[in-house]
């Protein structure tokens, strides 16, 4: 199965992730559009190949989930904090389904 074309997409949603630095709102809109692509595309891996993808799907999903929720509920104080924590779990699970994708290539 191809999986070029998943990889490319976040590939690119990687490097976008990566060039953010700190909470605003410009950023957060940027980083809650890349949330929803890479969920949509995790989503699309998992159907086509259930086997390698689900863990991920499953795990890493919820854990970006849980940090984009930390960041809902935290503190006016403790938003950069947790801005960042949100933004290097959801760049892990991309680059871990990025992994996944050339495993299975």
């Amino acid at each position: 199965m191809g999986y070029a074309k998943e990889r490319k997409k976040l590939e690119k949603l990687s490097e976008k992730t990566i060039e953010l630095q700190h909470f605003d709102s410009a950023n957060l809109a940027i980083i809650t559009d890349i949330f929803e692509q890479y969920s949509h595309t995790i989503r699309i891996l998992k159907n086509k190949d259930t086997e390698t993808f689900n863990n991920l799907y499953l795990n890493e999903l919820q854990a970006v989930k849980t940090a984009k929720t930390a960041l809902k509920l935290s503190e006016e104080v403790d938003r950069q904090i947790h801005f960042m924590a949100y933004k290097e779990v959801l760049l892990d699970a991309i680059t871990k389904t990025i992994q996944a994708t050339i495993d299975v290539a």
